[in-house]
């Protein structure tokens, strides 16, 4: 059995919700990433910070990212997987919740991301063309 944590990419580190959108960016820079999971005060989870909200939530409405902190730009429900559970399962809630990028924890704690790269070198042609026509359906991913 193919498990989540078989397929995340390790490395995958917290940005605090008190830190500015701008070190956020400089963080994604070092690490070359696109996303970094938001950790509250306690390293539990409360969001996802992407490049894309960065850019569209603050510089484009005319912000300061060194103003505007991770925790304000954290919205909806957190995702995440356990890295024992199956491939299936990271599908379906990836899918269900058309979310390209999925945190994987393990005893509580960050162990790694789940990439649409990722997917993509772990499985099939056909599981990636089932993966994608879902993500992607007309409500839009996120």
């Amino acid at each position: 059995m193919t498990t989540a944590g078989d397929i995340m990419h390790r490395g995958a580190q917290w940005i605090p919700v008190h830190e500015t959108l701008d070190r956020a960016a400089q963080l994604m820079r070092e690490l070359g990433v696109g996303a970094l999971p938001i950790s509250d005060e306690n390293e539990r989870l409360c969001g996802i910070l992407t490049d894309r909200d960065i850019v569209v939530g603050c510089v484009a409405m005319g912000h300061d990212p060194a103003k505007v902190t991770a925790g304000d730009m954290a919205q909806g429900t957190p995702r995440w997987i356990e890295a024992s559970a199956d491939v299936g399962e990271v599908l379906r809630e990836m899918q269900t919740h058309q979310i390209r990028r999925l945190p994987v924890i393990e005893n509580k704690r960050l162990v790694g991301m789940i990439s649409e790269a990722d997917i993509a070198r772990h499985l099939t042609g056909d599981q990636v063309a089932s993966f994608a026509g879902r993500v992607y359906a007309e409500s839009g991913a996120r």
